[in-house]
């Protein structure tokens, strides 16, 4: 008699489908508001890795043009070999919001992306990568010739 599906077992299963339905994704999804609502790069990272100690280090390719022609599409590619990568965060220092992406990544992935971030004006990037026992940086200069986050 377990094994049968009766109209009371549906029914509660409808309900509970429809409850998870409901469900804001903000709810599901692990974010950190604080760093995203930050408006000083150094809150943002605060925010997001404590006081852990940042590492300079060419280990990672990390890569976005000197010039920006527009600061609405600047492309960034960020890729390693490093083992244990739990996260590449970039941050753009002039930006109303400095935080401009965060990726996780699972035991096994391959730690690399493509994107485009906006600048509103000429500015630091930062990318950081965060493995299992360290913090690693590269910060390169980009200068914007047309506006992006804010002309």
């Amino acid at each position: 008699m377990q094994g049968t599906l009766t109209r009371r077992r549906f029914g509660q299963a409808l309900l509970a489908l429809a409850a998870f339905a409901a469900t804001p994704l903000r709810v599901l999804a692990a974010r950190n508001d604080a760093a995203f609502k930050a408006t000083a790069v150094d809150e943002a990272i605060k925010s997001l890795f404590g006081d852990r100690a940042m590492t300079e280090t060419d280990a990672f390719e990390f890569k976005v043009p000197d010039i920006a022609e527009d600061g609405s599409i600047v492309p960034v590619t960020v890729s390693t070999d490093m083992e244990g990568v739990k996260s590449i965060t970039l941050f753009v220092d002039a930006n109303p919001n400095p935080l401009s992406a965060r990726f996780h990544f699972m035991p096994g992935a391959i730690p690399e992306f493509k994107t485009r971030i906006k600048m509103g004006e000429s500015s630091d990037v930062r990318a950081v990568i965060e493995t299992e026992d360290a913090l690693y940086v590269q910060t390169r200069n980009v200068k914007v010739t047309l506006g992006g986050c804010g002309g």
